[in-house]
């Protein structure tokens, strides 16, 4: 739901069991002819023109099934790809703002916001209704960033991150880490998108077992259809939608996951991004009167990633190894300011800060050696806690250990015929042993 506050003047008959789902007709039970029943025309003309404003969404919007339901405060979905609707929000809802609604709600279908939810709610313990709430928030943020305008309305009292003065532009995980409910949050605490926004069944829901619900197969041909309609027409969506197009067809593989795993492990290794601060003395301090002792204090880590950018690694690749720039960003909890990115084929070039990881330029094209990417990194002032190398490992490696922890993502290779026929012996470069190693693109695995 799109954050629309409640109307305080309109009654509402108090909680009650959803009514029976009835068919998408404006002539069944709940219709218009009924008393006090939802308004299916004025629904579905909403609809109708949701896709027009939205036509690479239309084949998400006409799958989901209505519910009318007394028992949400505007309209939600649930994990089933159903939506229930309050007959009274219809009502007092002009049909421009409904079909704002409508793209809203099956945003939260298309990004998988309740399967993200879980993932997040196991990887970070959060179990209790605020922190569902805050998912709901933090996932509302996510879309509402840039869907309205350009002939769809914004309806009245969507929430989006400038409410919070958060940046736009960010995923429902980053926006989680930023904010926590409290007196700016207070007037949202009536939010509720449904299972479909956070993962967490509501009694409302009619469960797996309900009708009209979509299987799993089915909720990823309507995800595939809609990416296929973005990425035919580039241009035609927001940046938003295009990313999302993007990793429907390049969908994250469990290496990414290693990757991302061995990153937050040399991140939080004894050392990484320890510093110390007079802010906060230590409490030794007591014992040593008149004298004041840092205490030690755990910072954001720094991560420098050095891309290969040399002839031996592909197109293809290196637009893989931008992909991985972003979910390393992620993996040390969105600081992109912390982020510094090398390219380097030969020689190391300038040493780029991550912004948007499309906008970083991977010039090369030479031979390689990796060393000088390696000092160039180091460098860098402050250091780097964290050295991370995307390559395919046909390069000289540095002698000695660098002064921090390193993970090398390795492009898989097969040895060419010809190094074979002229060298029996020939082995290809390896990582040395110092360096945590994820073969990209193999099964979960690397050493």
């Amino acid at each position: 739901m799109t954050g629309t506050r409640r109307a305080p003047s309109v009654p509402e008959p108090p909680p009650t069991p959803h009514t029976p789902h009835t068919p998408d007709t404006p002539g069944g039970p709940g219709g218009p002819g009924g008393p006090g029943g939802l308004d299916r025309d004025k629904l579905f003309a909403a609809r109708l023109q949701a896709a027009r404003a939205r036509p690479y969404l239309a084949t998400a919007l006409f799958p989901l099934h209505t519910v009318e339901s007394r028992r949400v405060p505007t309209m939600a979905v649930d994990r089933h790809w159903r939506c229930y609707v309050s007959p009274a929000f219809v009502d007092r809802t002009p049909v421009e703002e409904l079909a704002g609604v409508w793209v809203h709600e099956v945003s939260h279908l298309l990004r998988d916001h309740h399967g993200r939810g879980d993932r997040v709610a196991r990887e970070r313990g959060l179990t209790g209704p605020g922190d569902r709430l805050r998912m709901n928030i933090a996932a509302d943020f996510e879309i509402n960033d840039d869907i309205y305008g350009d002939g769809l309305a914004r309806p009245a009292g969507a929430i989006d991150p400038k409410s919070l003065e958060l940046g736009e532009g960010h995923l429902m995980e980053d926006y989680l880490r930023w904010f926590r409910l409290g007196p700016r949050t207070q007037d949202l605490a009536w939010l509720d998108c449904g299972s479909g926004a956070d993962g967490l069944e509501r009694e409302w829901d009619l469960g797996p077992g309900g009708a009209d619900g979509l299987g799993p197969h089915e909720q990823d041909a309507v995800r595939f259809r809609v990416a296929q309609g973005i990425t035919g027409r580039p241009g035609s969506a927001p940046q938003g939608w295009q990313r999302w197009a993007e990793e429907v067809f390049h969908p994250p593989q469990p290496w990414r996951e290693l990757l991302g795993a061995a990153v937050r492990s040399a991140a939080s290794a004894a050392g990484a991004g320890d510093d110390y601060t007079y802010g906060r003395p230590a409490r030794r301090s007591a014992a040593l009167p008149g004298a004041v002792l840092p205490s030690l204090r755990r910072r954001p880590p720094r991560v420098s990633v050095v891309i290969d950018t040399s002839g031996s690694v592909s197109d293809a690749e290196l637009g893989s190894a931008l992909l991985e720039v972003a979910a390393i960003s992620r993996a040390v909890g969105g600081r992109r300011d912390l982020i510094t990115v090398v390219p380097c084929d030969a020689a190391a070039r300038i040493a780029h800060p991550l912004c948007l990881a499309e906008g970083i330029p991977l010039v090369g094209g030479g031979g390689t050696d990796l060393r000088t990417g390696f000092a160039r990194a180091l460098r860098a002032r402050p250091r780097p806690d964290v050295v991370v190398v995307l390559t395919d490992g046909q390069t000289p490696w540095p002698d000695d250990r660098p002064p921090c922890r390193t993970v090398v993502g390795l492009f898989p290779r097969v040895p060419e015929a010809w190094s074979v026929e002229e060298d029996p012996d020939y082995e290809p470069d390896t990582p040395p042993a110092w360096a945590q190693v994820v073969e990209i693109g193999s099964s979960p695995g690397g050493r």
